[in-house]
């Protein structure tokens, strides 16, 4: 394979800037495009500044690269089925830089952005036979084939988690639906789907949803506009520069960051309801890119702002990162009332909201609570 040596990162097929490497090929460098800087929006504020001029990204946490564009590298699943898929062609996955990677993301990733030039790892067939690519990612995964590894990584849209994905279109929209892992209950979906119902009784926004074939949930995409447009995401660890493999996130730090991107006292209020949700219900998997944030641009202003995306991956999850939530509460992982309020007054919610949302939220889900707040 061609090793890569520079990028084009494209929104909605405008430039929005070069992605490089420095001389030593161990980190990467972007320089906005001119017209971008001109009447875009700065891809990631706290990272990327939209400035003229080279940024270079640091060693750590991700070995180089820059966080959001981190983001668009499959994980977990993703990078497991990539493994394969290059194995098989000869190709240890070890010896790529991330913009191989991105490259090879090229237009089939989450988000608005894209690659150029991008690699073709296999032919590409969109599957809707749901049934399918479950056995065929369950036999992938327990190591009893590894040739359809290109197929199920290509339905996945290089998404990210740990459990297996498709994404598909239909009349209704676009969407991702979620599979078994070896090691997830056979009623996984049915459990996500309920999550999501109290989820809503709790007023806590969340995409569109609904089981397929019985078992199977699926969301609506929340990347992709009512128009078909493509949006620009991206997760708060991406924003923060935060890596999924050292959770030491504090949900303080997801109050800050919610109300300084946004400048919206309505998703700091979200991002509070989801802090308690995820306690009471023992969603311990509220990890940095389980949070999402997206641009769009108002229809008033016609200026670009970011907004909280609804909220993912909400089900049970109590082994989280060694039995505790991979994010904490005023530095605790065992939060009292005194800590959620502390969060919460401290991003400037009064006590006497952040008591109210407490007692919503604990009514709201009081059939799937777990977790009793002192």
């Amino acid at each position: 394979m061609k090793k890569i040596e520079k990028l084009d990162v494209m929104f909605r097929g405008q430039k929005v800037g070069t992605l490089s490497l420095t001389p030593d090929n161990r980190l990467n460098v972007f320089a906005y495009d001119k017209s971008w800087i001109d009447n875009g929006f700065s891809i990631s504020p706290l990272e990327l500044p939209l400035k003229p001029g080279v940024l270079i990204a640091k060693p750590k946490p991700f070995y180089g690269n820059f966080g959001i564009f981190e983001d668009s590298l499959p994980d977990g699943y993703g990078r497991y089925l990539l493994h394969k898929a290059l194995l098989r062609k000869g190709i240890n996955d070890s010896d790529l830089s991330s913009l191989d990677r991105l490259a090879i993301v090229g237009n089939n990733g989450m988000g608005a952005l894209s690659y150029s030039p991008a690699i073709k790892l296999s032919e590409e067939e969109s599957i809707t036979d749901f049934d399918r690519l479950q056995q065929i990612a369950l036999e992938v995964l327990k190591e009893q084939q590894d040739g359809a590894a290109g197929l199920l990584l290509y339905n996945s849209g290089n998404s990210g988690g740990a459990r297996p994905k498709a994404v598909f279109s239909d009349a209704d929209g676009h969407w991702l639906i979620k599979f078994r892992h070896t090691y997830d209950p056979t009623d996984i979906g049915l459990q996500e789907f309920r999550y999501n119902e109290i989820a809503r009784k709790c007023e806590i926004n969340v995409p569109d949803y609904r089981l397929v074939n019985g078992r199977y949930f699926a969301s609506r995409r929340f990347d992709i506009d009512q128009d078909g447009k493509r949006l620009h995401t991206a997760t708060a660890g991406a924003l923060l520069c935060i890596s999924l493999r050292e959770p030491f996130m504090d949900y303080s730090n997801l109050l800050a960051l919610t109300g300084y991107i946004t400048q919206s006292r309505e998703d700091v209020v979200q991002m509070y309801r989801r802090m308690l949700f995820n306690y009471l219900t023992d969603n311990k998997d509220d990890h940095c890119k389980n949070f999402s944030f997206y641009v769009v641009k108002n229809a008033d202003t016609d200026i670009w702002q970011w907004r909280l995306a609804p909220a993912y991956d909400l089900t049970l999850c109590t082994q989280g990162y060694n039995g505790e939530h991979a994010t904490s509460v005023n530095g605790t992982g065992q939060p009292r009332i005194a800590d959620f309020i502390a969060v919460g007054t401290k991003i400037k919610l009064s006590e006497t909201l952040c008591r109210q949302i407490i007692g919503e939220v604990r009514i709201g889900c009081k059939e799937l609570t777990r977790y009793e707040i002192k």
